[in-house]
């Protein structure tokens, strides 16, 4: 049988069977429609819920019954619907009179308990909410559906639709700040007596949006949770809610200055950035100009230590290794992860992780680090420490599947403050290091605990997910180790399997003329693919046709390959560009499209980096980190756009924040690409060049446009080298590094040394002694220059492992 109310288009299928319990089921229902909607809450209350529940059990197991939303399903969702009183057109509603709201928020938690456990009873499967992956809810919507399947489905999320919109939420949060109380059940009915009654508060609401959102998960299978995640992460003020709510059980009640520790101390004063309030008293508007100037040095990763809203790298990376810092990141209310925080708390902290990780994907850096809204710098790390420790713990300690949904989004959450940290400081080293100080497993078992999912390592498998998902928990230089320990090992590997992996008999051999480097290579080595592992026998061939003389044991392989990238990635040859004329890191150029064999080419420089990445040989460039996140699978923010194109940057930014009618702009879901002398008009979406930027749409606009620049533009050149590194380098050894870690990986660190200890260690040949004059006077000559000249024109690579590759310049008799 089905009941529809044409007022509202309620739907609701539900079956009738003879058996009189079965009844009650479809009466108790029916009493919306019938009578008085308000005191069938009260009804509830009498009825034992775990009868109801019972006969709802026997009427799923019914032959009739229908399977694709349960029982508890339909009640849910008619219990909601015959409550409000909405509009679905405009979005606005209200609640019926007389309801009394702590009835109807404890009867929608328990149906909604009842259906998120028939769900879990289903076959596990992975779900998408928005852009955060769950693997412990069971998806309904996976299996395939049949076209009443996908019916019912629309139906029953048509029934929850007041439950995504602001003015459903607006009100429990209003009557949960004012502890505002139910009304007494004698006042509808005089014969329902001692029941008890207590008032609303946050927690029941929070629990509410929890049920809420994990339900939309499961049964919304094209946009997942994105209705209420949107709803819920624009409402102004809900977040904080959550975070006021979460801060006190986890780092207890406030600490006062005079007692805080000196790390926290030296944070909370070493920039203005964090002392919200005294920066405002500074601002003036004489001041403007010089401010916005700032934000943009900030946005692009060149502001000084001193500006506001960010911390100065000497207190970011004082406390590295210090201990004290390192503990007071350890955040003891998350050592013991899931197991040792309440139901209540943990519903708080889903839903504060899915909220936030969705806002994180549209918050703007001047938003993040000026603003600091909707939370302070200070409170971003409190935040992030807390998530870094509670992640952590959950894998090492294997925690129980009923909080992996609450890890899965806390994951998503965690490294996208990861991700914007990497890129623009705001947190110490040692916060991230914290959980792991004095569990890490030793750098050769990390290494080669890849291998425990084929079983041979059977005790390393949740550090193995450490590894994998926190990386960031390692020091850099272990992770560096760690990564060169992959490579030793696929090359015992391979030598095992009689691969030659060294200079001798069996190796690669390619003869390269001096003028043609690029063409020889491309030739001789593209169709090797994975082989290009093995060792390559240079043979140079000079200008004149004459070959070379010389063996090579590496040192001509070296020059070969660092020739062949410099000359190859150079913005002349029209594969590659630089990012700026102030930076020089380097992003596919759109007129590598122009050429014959572009996209060819680029996925043959992909295996040229594979190759000196393989045998640890340095060379003197860097990619945009904008490019490096698409190799790596990451997502790039909007602000990463202000390195590509400064002016597309700031006029999104003035769009974003734009408080006039947008439409008087004239601007459409289009972008336009000159190349080649052509104009090339792109749709933003389907059908974008009808489509208006409005007030309303203006958000969709500034990311779908910065998507366009940030990842489709790109994406061909990325796959196209992608394909050529994974030939050589895996990318589960690349995903232990971030953007920035990549580019040191590859050209070496930028950072000072021990000129005394260098000196020691210099190993001389060719019948130089550390007395000969020509070295006494290299010596004298480096100590008065600057280091940054050194790098700056290719004489020293540093590896970040600190072994120095000799460049450019070889030392000559006099």
């Amino acid at each position: 049988m089905v009941l529809q109310r044409n007022t509202s288009h309620l739907y609701l299928q539900y079956q009738i069977c003879a058996n009189a319990c079965h009844l009650f089921c479809y009466l108790l229902l029916n009493i919306f429609l019938c009578c008085n909607r308000v005191s069938i809450f009260y009804w509830w209350r009498q009825i034992s819920k775990d009868k109801i529940f019972e006969e709802i059990i026997k009427l799923e197991q019914s032959e009739v019954s229908a399977s694709i939303i349960p029982c508890s399903g339909w009640a849910l969702g008619n219990i909601v619907n015959l409550a409000t009183n909405h509009d679905d057109l405009s979005n606005s509603g209200c609640f019926i009179q007389e309801l009394d709201f702590c009835l109807y928020v404890d009867v929608i938690n328990c149906i909604s308990e009842n259906l998120l456990e028939s769900f879990e009873k289903s076959k596990g499967t992975s779900q998408n909410v928005g852009n955060i992956t769950f693997h412990a809810d069971t998806s309904v919507a996976e299996e395939e559906d049949t076209n009443d399947d996908c019916r019912m489905r629309t139906l029953f999320m048509d029934l929850l639709k007041p439950i995504y919109q602001q003015w459903h939420l607006r009100k429990l949060l209003m009557l949960a700040k004012e502890d505002f109380p139910c009304r007494r059940a004698t006042d509808y009915d005089p014969n329902l007596k001692n029941i008890h009654f207590r008032i609303l508060k946050l927690s029941d609401v929070i629990c509410f949006y929890y049920h809420m959102l994990r339900i939309f998960s499961s049964l919304n299978p094209s946009i997942g949770a994105m209705p209420i995640l949107n709803m819920l992460a624009f409402s102004p003020g809900f977040l904080v809610d959550l975070w006021e709510a979460l801060e006190m059980p986890i780092f207890g009640p406030p600490i006062q200055n005079s007692q805080e520790t000196g790390h926290e101390k030296q944070l909370a004063t070493s920039s203005s950035g964090v002392q919200v309030s005294s920066m405002r008293q500074r601002r003036n508007a004489k001041d403007t100009a010089n401010r916005w100037s700032n934000v943009l040095q900030k946005i692009t990763g060149k502001s000084n230590d001193s500006e506001e809203g960010t911390l100065s790298d000497s207190i970011l990376f004082s406390h590295e290794s210090n201990d004290d810092a390192l503990t007071s990141w350890d955040i003891e209310a998350m050592r013991h992860a899931s197991e040792g925080i309440g139901k209540d708390l943990m519903c708080i902290m889903y839903l504060f992780c899915a909220i936030y990780g969705h806002l994180l994907l549209v918050l703007d850096d001047i938003e993040f680090y000026e603003k600091q809204v909707p939370f302070t710098l200070e409170q971003q790390r409190k935040i992030a420490s807390a998530l870094n420790t509670f992640v952590y713990n959950s894998f090492i300690q294997n925690s129980g599947s009923y909080s992996n949904p609450l890890v899965d989004v806390a994951v998503r959450c965690l490294n996208l403050l990861y991700e914007r940290d990497s890129r623009h400081k705001f947190c110490p080293i040692s916060l991230w290091l914290a959980p792991a100080r004095n569990g890490r497993i030793p750098i050769a078992a990390a290494a080669r605990s890849h291998e425990a999912a084929f079983g041979i390592f059977p005790g390393i498998p949740h550090r193995s997910s450490v590894l994998t998902t926190l990386p960031h928990v390692y020091p850099f230089e272990e992770r560096v180790q760690m990564f060169r320990e992959f490579i030793e090992s696929d090359k015992a590997s391979r030598r095992v399997t009689g691969e030659v992996s060294g200079p001798g008999p069996g190796s690669i051999e390619i003869v390269i003329r001096r003028g043609h480097i690029i063409d020889d290579g491309y030739r001789q080595l593209n169709c090797l693919r994975s082989k290009l592992k093995s060792c390559i026998h240079v043979s140079f061939v000079s200008e004149c046709g004459l070959p070379e003389a010389g063996l090579d044991y590496g040192g001509l392989s070296k020059e070969f390959l660092t020739d062949l990238s410099k000359s190859a990635f150079s913005p002349e040859y029209g594969l590659f560009s630089q990012t700026s004329a102030s930076d020089t890191s380097l992003i596919p150029s759109n007129s590598a499209k122009l050429l014959d064999n572009g996209i060819d080419m680029i996925e043959f420089l992909g295996r040229v980096v594979g190759k000196a990445l393989y045998e640890g040989i340095l060379l003197d460039y860097s990619f945009s980190p904008v490019f490096v996140q698409k190799l790596l699978g990451r997502y790039n923010f909007l602000d990463e756009l202000s390195t590509l194109d400064p002016e597309l940057y700031r006029n999104l930014m003035q769009l974003k924040h734009y408080d006039g009618d947008v439409e008087d702009l004239f601007l459409d879901f289009t972008v336009t690409e000159e190349l080649g002398g052509k104009r090339i008009v792109h749709e933003l979406r389907p059908g974008g060049k009808n489509i208006s930027v409005t007030n309303e749409n203006k958000l969709h606009y500034v990311h779908a446009m910065a998507d366009f620049k940030l990842n489709r533009q790109i994406l061909p050149f990325a796959n196209a080298f992608y394909r050529g590194l994974s030939d050589l380098i895996s990318p589960y050894w690349l995903s232990l590094f971030n953007a920035n870690e990549f580019n040191q990986l590859l050209s070496g660190g930028l950072q000072d040394f021990d000129v005394d200890d260098l000196r020691n260690n210099t190993k001389y040949t060719g019948g130089y002694t550390e007395s000969s004059r020509t070295v006494k006077l290299f010596w004298e000559v480096y100590v008065s220059v600057q280091f940054c000249s050194f790098c700056i024109n290719g004489f020293l690579l540093f590896p970040v492992l600190h072994y120095i590759f000799w460049g450019a310049c070889n030392l000559v008799r006099s």
